[in-house]
């Protein structure tokens, strides 16, 4: 997979976050991956009211299903984050999170959306997203 990551100086600084302004990639195969969020396999909750231990959880298992699928974070060109609405004030653990699971100059296209509510109560974060192989 070819991937390059452009962060023109017309947009603002987002590899401070962790994050590409814009992502172009070229693959065979795309991956499209349903939102992870910090369930283990026996959908025990990792880190309940623990906002950093859910973003790592979320992370571990986006590497799951993009390795599932045959690829690496590397192969990741964005994803969508939905962070429950009483954590957007507090998202240090998101910058750091993708900043420690895409580590250099060239990390995925990111976009963070406040949400009301998760599919359970206990979800303080959800990650989606998509892969070019």
């Amino acid at each position: 997979m070819s991937k390059t990551s452009l962060n023109p100086d017309s947009l603002f600084n987002s590899l401070q976050f962790g994050f590409s302004q814009i992502v172009v990639a070229q693959g065979s195969r795309t991956v499209y991956f349903s939102g992870q969020v910090a369930w283990d396999e026996h959908q025990n909750i990792i880190g309940e009211n623990d906002f950093r231990a859910q973003v790592w959880q979320s992370l571990r298992n986006v590497e799951t299903a993009v390795t599932t699928a045959g690829g690496t974070l590397a192969d990741i060109v964005a994803l969508r984050i939905y962070i429950v609405h009483d954590w957007m004030d507090r998202t240090a653990p998101v910058s750091e999170g993708l900043k420690a699971f895409f580590p250099g100059d060239h990390p995925p296209a990111t976009t963070w959306i406040g949400v009301q509510s998760l599919a359970r109560p206990e979800f303080l974060i959800e990650v989606e997203g998509t892969a070019v192989i």
